[in-house]
């Protein structure tokens, strides 16, 4: 197997998958049970069963309730998946703690070494400190 991790499309967003097949099975079955009531209803009023009446009626009905769940909660993962892709402060808070440890880790196993490997690896991953701390002391040279 190659270093690139292969994986079918499946594999890789099957969790997409998944909620997808979801959503397209319980849209399904709320436009198919729609369909009864919507017949059900116009037969007791002796209205006629028409198909255009129907799609406007379902048609408003899934809208509302997209509008009220599903939009809801899209922005609720939506946005926050965005706010950590974009960096807000918030997502970025861990990461840094995180690499000051490994560094100290770093530096108590291998003082010697230590600052040559930091400096190799902060030439190979530049710009990702995210820390004010960090990137004050890399702009004056060292840390």
């Amino acid at each position: 197997m190659s270093s690139g991790h292969s994986h079918s499309i499946w594999k890789k967003y099957g969790y997409g998958w998944v909620t997808l097949c979801f959503f397209l099975v319980t849209l399904a079955g709320h436009w198919v049970f729609g369909w009864f009531s919507y017949v059900n209803e116009q037969l007791q009023h002796g209205a006629p069963v028409e198909v255009s009446g129907y799609l406007v009626q379902m048609t408003r009905d899934t809208l509302e309730n997209w509008q009220s769940e599903f939009l809801q909660l899209l922005w609720q993962v939506g946005g926050m998946a965005f706010l950590l892709y974009v960096g807000s402060p918030q997502s970025k808070e861990g990461d840094d703690r995180i690499e000051a440890k490994i560094d100290a880790i770093l530096t108590a196993v291998e003082p010697d070494k230590a600052q040559k490997i930091l400096d190799e690896i902060d030439a190979e991953y530049e710009g990702r400190h995210t820390d004010p701390r960090w990137t004050r002391m890399a702009a004056g040279g060292g840390r």
